[in-house]
């Protein structure tokens, strides 16, 4: 006759974990989008311009590479593309091609300017969304995407331009632009959020 065998009891922190209901993760991602794009690149960004001339924010090293005002027009362009146009319904107006095209001087101002409002345009679209919206399927340059991966896609891609244009400020500084600052043991609960 088989033996018996005690079950082993779960350890507490194994127990199953409560799912996030989907009204709520739609919640909590959509605040991080619109957080990073407004809190975290757009300041960063717009700090490079200021300390970027005209004729730096159109600098290229060399005929492959773009300008910060080329990576400033395509981040504008791929937002109103993505969110404004594709998850928030506006027409799609985008001709992607005028983004790397363009030799300015488009002034840094202006480039700014554009930014900010596309920024703010593309959270509001953002803030109007919800679980069944980032669930839903869309078509957007030729994507079938969900909601979700439209936006993910959207946030990825600015930190890798903005990351992008830090890089050519710090070149034409030669300093530290002080963005990154790690939480230490002494950090407030507030600088520790992400």
């Amino acid at each position: 006759m088989p033996r018996k065998t005690a079950k082993a009891k779960p350890h507490p922190r194994a127990r199953a974990k409560r799912s996030i209901p989907d009204a709520d993760l739609a919640e909590l991602s959509v605040r991080q989008w619109r957080s990073r794009l407004a809190e975290r690149y757009l300041p960063r960004i717009a700090d490079c311009l200021e300390q970027l001339s005209d004729d730096e924010i159109w600098w290229r090293p060399n005929p492959a590479s773009n300008s910060v005002g080329n990576l400033l027009l395509h981040l504008c362009g791929n937002m109103r593309q993505w969110i404004i146009s594709g998850l928030g319904g506006a027409a799609d107006i985008r001709q992607r091609d005028t983004e790397f095209s363009e030799r300015g001087p488009i002034p840094g101002s202006a480039l700014r300017e554009q930014l900010q409002k596309t920024v703010r345009e593309s959270c509001r679209v953002l803030a109007r969304l919800n679980a069944k919206d980032l669930t839903r399927r869309y078509r957007i340059q030729h994507f079938d995407v969900s909601g979700y991966e439209a936006a993910a896609q959207v946030i990825e891609h600015v930190a890798y331009h903005a990351g992008q244009i830090i890089y050519v400020t710090k070149l034409k500084r030669e300093k530290d632009l002080g963005f990154t600052q790690l939480p230490s043991a002494t950090s407030k609960s507030n600088e520790r959020k992400l």
